[in-house]
């Protein structure tokens, strides 16, 4: 019989493993285990072990032997495996990954990932010879445009199962308590995850019933998911999900509003206009604002935020679009 399929898999671990040694640290058989499980790469830990030594024998990876468990490097004066090398754009572009999107993609790939933003790290540290990269870092910063809050704590475990079961389609069984702190179990259905602030929330359905709702991640108790799966509702779209304004409150109904601001007040809007079809029209000291927009208790706020600068507020119900 054919060899062919397993010498394939043992070609794409070995490759695997050589994108994952680091080369300013050791890393120990047990973490490229870990970290090959969340990439989708099933292999018991004996037979990381097995390859590892393999790979030291054949290439410049030094195997520390000191203790146990053993750890592996690249060797100083090694290239390394010359295609997982990043550059220094490349470390840049995922160290701001790292960073930025660390809530945006599932806890299992950002562990299988890990490798590659400590090889970033190491390519950006002080030894570096591209200083305007290593500089980037910190002449680049996302800003609140609301007070800053720190995030409200995420039990441990939490985003790692909802995110894992939102990726792999998975029901989820979930300890949530309300605002009033009454805890109650349920099963969910995963549609969504929205980082709003330091706040982050899950789109789902509860079992049985077809409508949405929203959940504060740090009001989940506890969560764990299934092995059971789910076949995605066609009729879901997140991106449509948000610009109705359900994650401002709202029900999905739309609106023709129209309202007077101050001119100083109302400059920005100009510039960052509250929809396509705005329309304004100015006079001495004021503008009229008119666009179509989802009716929000976040509209609502952000109106009353300009006080007395904003005036005469009407709305017109806007018929849906068939």
């Amino acid at each position: 019989m054919s060899k062919r399929p397993d010498t394939l898999e043992t070609t794409r671990l070995a490759l695997e493993l050589l994108r994952r040694i680091p080369r300013n640290r050791r890393i120990t058989a047990v973490e490229l285990h870990e970290q090959l499980q969340h990439a989708g790469v099933e292999r018991d830990l004996r037979t990381i072990q097995r390859q590892l030594d393999k790979l030291s024998e054949h290439f410049d990876i030094d195997r520390d032997e000191r203790s146990k468990p053993y750890g592996y490097r690249w060797k100083e004066q090694s290239g390394g495996l010359s295609l997982p090398m990043l550059n220094e754009q490349e470390a840049l572009l995922m160290l701001l990954a790292e960073s930025h999107l660390r809530h945006l993609l599932p806890s299992g790939i950002m562990k299988s990932m890990h490798g590659f933003f400590q090889q970033a790290r190491d390519k950006l540290g002080p030894a570096s010879p591209d200083l305007r990269a290593r500089q980037w870092l910190n002449k680049v910063r996302v800003v609140s445009t609301t007070q800053p809050l720190l995030p409200p704590k995420i039990e441990d475990g939490v985003f790692e199962s909802v995110s894992n079961a939102l990726y792999a389609n998975l029901w989820l069984e979930i300890d949530y308590r309300n605002v009033a702190g009454k805890c109650k179990r349920a099963s969910v259905m995963p549609l969504g995850l929205a980082q709003q602030g330091v706040r982050l929330y899950l789109v789902c359905r509860y079992e049985g019933y077809d409508e949405e709702r929203i959940l504060a991640l740090h009001r989940i108790a506890s969560a764990k998911a299934t092995t059971r799966t789910f076949e995605r509702p066609a009729d879901f779209d997140l991106e449509q999900y948000d610009a109705d304004g359900h994650f401002g409150f709202g029900n999905g109904k739309r609106i023709r509003l129209h309202f007077q601001i101050d001119k100083e007040a109302g400059l920005h809007l100009r510039e960052s206009p509250l929809s396509l079809d705005q329309r304004i029209d100015e006079s001495s000291g004021s503008y009229e604002i008119t666009a179509t927009v989802a009716d929000t208790a976040q509209l609502h706020w952000w109106l009353r935020g300009f006080g007395d600068k904003v005036w005469d507020v009407r709305r017109e119900e806007v018929e849906p679009v068939a």
